[in-house]
Order: structure tokens, then C-alpha cells, then sequence
């Protein structure tokens, strides 16, 4: 016997030429010449000149270089080395990073061209996508990637998963297209006639003819609007090309002053120019260009170990600054995965706890026949998600019973429509005595096939509308018999009871409560954007946490209104749902002209212009696209909510331990300066020489790039609002405090010098002893900058083996030099004993520990972050 779907695939191969002839070769070729392959043009790439000049005119590149060249022109070769070899290197990192971005485009067209069985000359074709074009009749099957836009012309259960443009991961249903019946062509929506390129046939068969190819396709816009954003200059590129404009013209000019001071002075313009370049390395902080690039090279280190991998380093800088987290709802507040999580039979309710899968003895009877034919209404092995669920669920607790059917054979299948949005499956029992059909489908289709009466449609009604409140998706399942030989040619003709409801869920992930909880304490305002419909957008928010009292926006809605209504709109609401690619970008760019700064997260094609305008794109590692992680400046590698979180408090723990940093290497140069300047003014002998200035930057510099970053956040990290819109790494306040504790530790260290002198020591002797007290201060700087939330005492508690390591090295050189002859001959120092020594030292802390009391030598607070 044939059955009915046999029948009707010979006849569609049959006619399929008449339907639809299809394009000759003379009109496939005008219309390559009209609108261009079926493929996103990429931008020309630049040159590796062009490159190279873009990485080195960085300010942060251009201070290493200078420093560099300075310690060359003076013969310290090795520093010298060290810098323009870190130069190189992060050279090669950024060429590395932009031959990545420019792979955005590159991913997008890969996508545009998968390949594609086309109609020419009436014959079937296997073809590339990028030769497809408009009017192509298009033949798609189950797994087929959509090559164009296009419209449906005929459908078999035809479903599509456009997740790669609205990221829903739920596949829309497609239907059969007809003039003047259907709203705009947007991605999402079920029952549909629009196809769109770059999505995935995830079931049923179809054919269809090509509207759109290249960039007018949905796709294709995608890629026009993510080449036209332009990526957001971090503050920490701003902040330093501020810095080295100041301290280059500051620098040259002090020292072009001492230069000529000392030659007229003294006439010795020899030991002028040394003067002159001891007191440039003095004041050329070089540690600022390294402390920016290691600290964020560290903290990128840090974030990767988090499971957040760092594609654009600046951006660590500004999540402390973050007050608004742009949010999707699949993936990354649920698990990206559905569940079955309700059957509902006769008023009762089973409910699945997914961390406890229940066995056969433990799940209720009357929830059997409900389960075992929703799976039988489904395909074996699905590539649908929610046949997917059904599947493993009914496999799990179902094991071993009678109602598991793997010895039957699937006879027919008949596919929903338009009209009647069920499936119903016909299977054969072995025995060959009867047939069974299964249906599933929409609730009111299948209570429809059940020719229910209208009181008991009224109760099923009010139980599928409970289960949809919760933001679950609901179907309905119904059973038939048959026994006769010729399968009837619809649904309908059988005689269907009704079984019951089941409904499902992508479930929230376990730590997403806590983290949003955690968002609000930090003042950061969570915002969900979703292409979901607003019932499950709402219960999913709140259910997340997520305050709900203001208005829930739909896209439609957001069309109709003006940028400065939506602006004013967007201040109240944190739900927004049913949203096109467009349309997250706007809610971005008026989230940014409200004055906030933007972290924004997603996952597909349509999330990437969104991704690349926020100042802080976040990415799916798991489940995202290669053109939403190529668009992002970070990637979250297990697609976890919470992971947002702990990146949010690495970047906050890095803005204060850079600043705590920049305060140190302030007040630590301003001794340094003043023992280079002031001697020359005022006639005295050089106090430091260029020996001293290098092993005060061996000692500074690893405290600056490795010591301060290992210390652990402030108390009040995560309690705290975020920084203030204009707060910055250079702050006024910050420098100040630098430039007070600076000129207590160069008052100190002058007052040493001037008592030595009188005591009766000698040039020599007087260095010893100034260079004792002055590194003895520059200890208590790293101390008293390590904590600005916690006291003095506490925060020598703190753990920092790298901290203490290195001022270990530092006063055992320093012992070396003032008590061993050949290190002692090498520093210059003169024989100075024990008692001195001693005496210094323990007087420095006195007067150090006396400033650490007074609340204008420390920092109050913990600047907001």
C-alpha cells in the first residue's frame, strides 16, 4: 500500500518544473550584473604601514619609546631594552588582536554563502550561495542553512530556527506565502511566510523564492549598520594621552632650565647635562605607560581564569565605571536549553525538578499516557528543541515501561498548517492489528481535532492559560485509533481524546538571582532585551529578580516613538521585548545619551551593532556567533550571568589599585625630583646621581606593575555605586594626595641632608644617610596607599607575598650598599656606622607613622568606583 506521503512527494517532484519554472541562465546572469553576488562586501584591509602607525601613536607606546630612547642616550642599556622590547611585543599582540577584528565581516559572509539547490532551466541544481539570486526558487530541507531572504511558496512542517537574528532559541513555525495576509517582514513571529538569510531549517521541508541577496537582506543590514559603528575610545587611551603631553612638556622644559642653570652657574656644562638628565629620569615616570599595560595585561590574565576572556584590554577599565547591564534572556539569564517542566492531566499538576530526575517508580501514573504521546507526536532523534526535551524526559522517567515504543514503525505523518497548527504522528504496532496516532500542537488545535464541548474547553482554557502565565510554552496532546486500511487525508477525520497539557521552560540559571541581587547593591541597573514575547520576557524577569513595576516596551511600540520619548521611556522600564537588531541599537545609543555607560551582552548576528556601540560588549563564548565575538570586548567563555559579575568587580579592584599606584609613583618621584633640582639651585653638591635613580626604579617599578595590582579589592567593592561619569584614573584628588605625601617624604629627606651636613658628615656620608631615609619613606607610601577601606594596621594583615618580596630585595640592597664596600663604592656612599643607620631609619617612621595619623597625608575614602 502507498501511503498518502509517498504519493504526494512523487506528484510535488512531478509538477515541481510547472509550479515553478524557475530563472533561465540569461536572467540569473542580469540579475548578477544588477544587484552583485549573494555576499557582504568586506571593507579594503589597511596596510601593515597603516597599522603599525596607528599601534605606535598610542600615547601609552609613544611614553615607552621615549623613555626608552632616553635610557639609551644615557647608557642604561638594559631598561632601555626592557621597554622597547615590551614595545614590540604589545606591537605584535595589537597586530595579532586587528587582524581579528577584521574578521567580523569576514564571518558574516561566510555565513551568507552557505551552499543552495535552486531551479534552472527546470532543473534542480546544487549550487554556491553566493550565485544565488532574486527570484531563485530555492528548495530547503531539515539541517538546510537559508541562503537569501525569501518567501515560502509551499511548506511541509516547515520550522526555522532564527536565533542568528532575534535570539530566540526557539524555532518559529513557517507558512505557505499569501498576498495581503501577513504583517512586515521581520525575523520572529510562527506561522510567517518570510525567510531569512543566514537561519536554519530545523525541521519539515519547503520551497521558496529569493526577494533579497547580499546586503539587502536582513543579514545583510546587520553588517552595513556593525561597519558603520565605531568602537568607543576608552578613558584609559584619553587619561594617558593627556598625561604624556603634560609630562613631556613639563619634563623638557625643567630640564632645559636645569641645564643652563648649572652650566652659568657653575660653569661646568658637562656635569650640567648630567644633572639635566638625572633629574628627566627623575621626573619621567615611566611607570605610568607600564602600570596601565601590565595592570590591565594582568587583569585580563585575571578575568580569563573567571571563565571571561579580554579581546580589547581598555574595557577592563570600564566596567568599574558600568551603571547600566544590557542583558538578553536566552543563554545567558536561562540555560539556553528547553526543559519539560509541567504536565498538567484533569486539574493535577506534575512538576519536573530538574536537579532531581525522578525514575520510572517515582512518577505518577496519571502522567504516563500524556508523556508517552507527546512523544510519540514527535520525531525519534529531533533537531527540535522542545521534541528534543520531550524526548530525553520521556526516555529518562518512562525507561523500562510499556509505553516506550522504539518497536514501532512511523506509517504517516501529518504536518501542521496554517489552519490547524497540530502534527499528528500514525504508527503501526508490530502486530500489525491496528495503527495509533499521536497529535500535539497548539492547545486550541488539539481541544479543535477533540470536538470538546464548550464547558470543557472553558476549563482547559483556564489551564493552559495558568501554565502560560508562568512563562512556560504549552502544548496539548490528544490520541486516536484506526483501523481501517486507507489512511484518511486529514487530521480532522479522525476520532481524538483528549490526554493532556504539557508545558516548557528554558529554565534560569541557578546563579542569576544572586548576581542581579548583586547588581543592585553596585547601583548597576539590569535591563533585559529580548526578542521574546512580553508574558515569558515578564516572568522570566521577574522570576531573575529584575524590577517589573515600570513598563514592559515592546519593538513595535518603540517604532512609533521619538528618540527623546524613548530616552525618557527607558529611564522607568527594564523589560523590552519583542526587539529587531535596530532597535537594541537604538535602546543602546539612548542609553549612552542618557549619560550612562553601557555593558551590553549577546549572542547572535543581531546583537552585533549593539555589541560593538556599547562601551563594553560582552559576547556568548558557548553559544554566540563568531561576528557577536569578534564585535564584543569580552567574551563570556560558560555564557554565565554571574561571570558578568565577578568581571564588574575585577574591573572595580583594578581602577582603585591603579589609583593607589598612581598616587605612589607621584608622591615617590617628587623626593627624587627635588633631590635633583634643589642641590643645583641652591649651589649644593649633586645629593643623587644616575645610579640612584636606577635602583630606585628597580625598586619602584615592580612595586608599581606587580604589588599593588596583587592587592585584594576594598571592603566596599560591591557596595558602592559605580564611578562617576567624569571620574578619572588622573584625578585632581588623586594627584593631589600624591604631590602632599610627595612634598612631606622631599621635606623629610632635604631635613636629613641639611642636619648631616652641620653634624660634620661629609658629601658622601650625607647621601648615605638621605638615601636611607628617602627609600625607608618610599616603603611607607606602598603601606600607606595599600588600603583605603580599611586602617594601617589592617592592611599590613593583608596577604601580598609579591608586596613583601620585593621590599625584602630592596632593603637588603640597600644594606648591601651601605655596608659592603663594592656595592657601597658603586653607590657612592660614604662609611657610615650602625648607630646612624639606625637612627635614621627609626626616625623616618616616626615622622612617617605621625603623617599616616593625619587624615591629609590618606586618602578618606575609597573614591567612588
Amino acid at each position: 500500500m502507498m501511503s498518502r506521503q509517498q504519493h504526494t512527494k512523487e506528484n510535488t517532484q512531478a509538477t515541481q518544473a510547472a509550479y515553478f519554472p524557475g530563472l533561465d541562465e540569461k536572467q540569473v546572469q542580469e540579475r548578477l550584473l544588477r544587484d552583485g553576488l549573494n555576499e557582504l562586501s568586506s571593507t579594503r584591509p589597511r596596510s601593515v604601514l597603516s597599522k603599525a602607525w596607528e599601534v605606535v601613536s598610542e600615547p601609552m607606546f609613544l611614553l615607552l619609546i621615549s623613555c626608552g630612547i632616553l635610557y639609551l642616550i644615557i647608557g642604561n642599556t638594559e631598561d632601555a631594552f626592557i621597554l622597547l622590547g615590551s614595545v614590540c611585543l604589545i606591537v605584535t599582540m595589537s597586530f595579532l588582536q586587528e587582524r581579528k577584528s577584521e574578521r567580523t565581516l569576514e564571518a558574516l559572509r561566510e555565513l551568507t554563502s552557505p551552499r543552495a539547490l535552486v531551479l534552472r532551466d527546470g532543473i534542480r541544481k546544487r549550487i554556491a550561495g553566493k550565485d544565488v539570486v532574486s527570484d531563485d526558487i530555492v528548495f530547503l530541507s531539515e539541517g538546510d542553512r537559508i541562503p537569501a531572504d525569501a518567501i515560502v511558496l509551499e511548506a511541509q512542517n516547515l520550522s526555522v530556527d532564527e536565533s542568528l537574528l532575534t535570539g530566540e532559541s526557539v524555532p518559529v513555525r513557517k507558512q505557505k506565502w499569501e498576498p495581503g495576509n501577513f504583517p512586515e517582514n521581520k525575523p520572529g513571529g510562527d506561522d510567517l511566510p518570510y525567510l531569512f538569510s543566514g537561519t536554519l531549517v530545523v525541521q519539515g521541508k519547503g520551497i521558496a523564492r529569493v526577494t533579497a541577496t547580499g546586503e539587502k537582506t536582513e543579514l545583510g543590514k546587520v553588517g552595513k549598520a556593525l561597519s558603520a559603528q565605531k568602537e568607543e575610545t576608552s578613558r584609559v587611551q584619553t587619561e594617558t594621552r593627556h598625561a604624556v603631553k603634560v609630562v613631556a612638556i613639563t619634563s623638557t622644559i625643567l630640564v632645559v632650565l636645569l641645564v643652563i642653570w648649572y652650566g652659568l652657574s657653575r660653569h661646568d656644562w658637562l656635569h650640567g647635562l648630567l644633572a639635566g638628565l638625572t633629574l628627566a629620569m627623575s621626573i619621567m615616570p615611566a611607570e605610568f605607560p607600564l602600570v596601565l599595560a601590565i595592570f590591565l595585561g594582568l587583569g585580563a590574565w585575571r578575568m580569563a581564569k573567571k571563565e571571561v576572556l579580554t579581546r580589547r584590554i581598555p574595557a577592563i577599565e570600564m566596567l568599574g565605571a558600568a551603571t547600566v547591564l544590557c542583558t538578553d534572556k536566552t543563554g545567558t539569564l536561562t540555560q539556553n536549553r528547553m526543559v519539560l517542566s509541567k504536565i498538567m492531566v484533569n486539574g493535577e499538576t506534575y512538576s519536573f525538578d530538574h536537579d532531581e530526575s525522578p525514575d520510572h517508580d517515582s512518577f505518577p501514573e496519571l502522567f504516563h499516557e500524556t508523556l508517552e504521546f507527546a512523544m510519540l507526536s514527535s520525531q525519534r532523534d529531533p533537531f527540535d528543541p522542545m521534541e528534543s526535551a520531550i524526548q530525553q524526559t520521556g526516555r529518562r522517567v518512562l525507561a523500562g515501561s510499556e509505553h516506550i515504543h522504539d518497536s514501532w514503525n512511523l506509517v504517516e505523518e501529518y504536518p501542521l498548517s496554517r489552519e490547524l497548527l497540530a502534527i499528528s504522528r500514525v504508527w503501526r504496532s508490530p502486530d500489525m492489528s491496528r495503527y495509533v496516532i499521536a497529535a500535539k500542537g497548539a492547545p486550541e488545535a488539539i481541544m479543535d481535532l477533540c470536538h470538546l464541548d464548550a464547558r470543557t474547553m472553558e476549563i482547559i482554557s483556564a489551564q493552559v492559560n495558568s501554565l502560560a502565565a508562568q512563562g512556560l510554552r504549552v502544548l496539548a496532546t490528544a490520541k486516536a485509533t484506526f483501523r481501517h486500511g486507507e489512511l484518511p487525508s486529514q487530521q480532522h477525520d479522525f476520532h481524538f481524546e483528549f490526554i493532556g497539557i504539557i508545558g516548557l521552560a528554558d529554565p534560569l540559571r541557578l546563579t542569576v538571582k544572586t548576581a542581579i541581587e548583586e547588581c543592585r547593591t553596585a547601583g548597576i541597573r539590569v535591563i533585559m532585551i529580548t526578542g521574546d514575547y512580553p508574558v515569558t520576557a515578564e516572568k522570566i524577569a521577574r522570576d531573575a529578580g529584575l524590577d517589573t513595576s515600570g513598563p514592559i516596551l515592546t519593538g513595535q511600540e518603540m517604532e512609533t516613538m521619538l528618540p527623546s520619548e524613548l530616552g525618557e521611556r527607558i529611564k522607568k522600564g527594564n523589560v523590552f521585548c519583542r526587539t529587531t537588531p535596530e532597535q537594541k541599537l537604538r535602546l543602546v545609543n539612548s542609553l549612552k545619551e542618557n549619560g550612562e555607560i553601557v555593558a551590553m551582552t549577546g549572542d547572535g548576528v543581531n546583537d552585533a551593532p549593539a555589541l560593538k556601540s556599547s562601551h563594553i560588549g560582552i559576547a556568548m563564548g558557548e553559544r554566540g556567533t563568531d561576528v557577536a565575538r569578534e564585535s564584543a570586548a569580552l567574551v563570556l567563555l560558560n555564557d554565565d550571568f554571574s561571570s558578568i559579575v565577578t568581571a564588574v568587580r575585577l574591573g572595580r579592584r583594578i581602577f582603585d589599585n591603579i589609583r593607589k599606584t598612581v598616587i605612589f609613583i607621584v608622591a615617590a618621584h617628587i623626593p627624587i625630583a627635588g633631590l635633583s633640582l634643589i642641590p643645583v639651585m641652591l649651589g649644593w653638591p649633586l645629593i643623587l646621581l644616575p645610579i640612584h635613580i636606577v635602583f630606585f626604579e628597580l625598586m619602584v617599578d615592580p612595586v608599581c606593575s606587580v604589588a599593588f595590582e596583587n592587592e585584594p579589592e576594598e571592603t566596599d567593592v560591591m557596595t558602592r555605586p559605580p564611578r562617576p561619569t567624569n571620574a578619572r584614573i588622573f584625578d585632581k584628588s588623586i594627584l593631589w594626595l600624591g604631590v602632599r605625601q610627595g612634598l612631606a617624604l622631599l621635606a623629610w629627606v632635604i631635613f636629613i641632608y641639611g642636619f648631616s651636613r652641620k653634624h660634620g658628615f661629609d658629601t658622601e656620608q650625607a647621601r648615605t644617610l638621605t638615601f636611607t631615609a628617602m627609600i625607608a619613606g618610599d616603603i611607607w607610601l606602598i603601606l600607606v596607599n595599600r588600603s583605603w577601606s580599611r586602617s594601617l594596621l589592617e592592611s599590613l594583615k593583608q596577604k601580598n607575598t609579591i608586596l613583601w618580596s620585593v621590599l625584602a630585595i630592596t632593603v637588603s640592597v640597600l644594606m648591601a650598599g651601605i655596608f659592603l664596600h663594592p656595592v657601597q663604592k658603586l653607590f657612592h656612599f660614604g662609611q657610615i656606622d650602625w648607630p646612624y643607620t639606625i637612627l635614621v631609619i627609626g626616625a623616618t617612621l616616626c615622622f612617617t607613622g605621625l603623617l599616616s595619623t593625619i587624615r591629609f597625608f590618606r586618602q578618606k575614602k575609597v573614591q567612588t568606583s
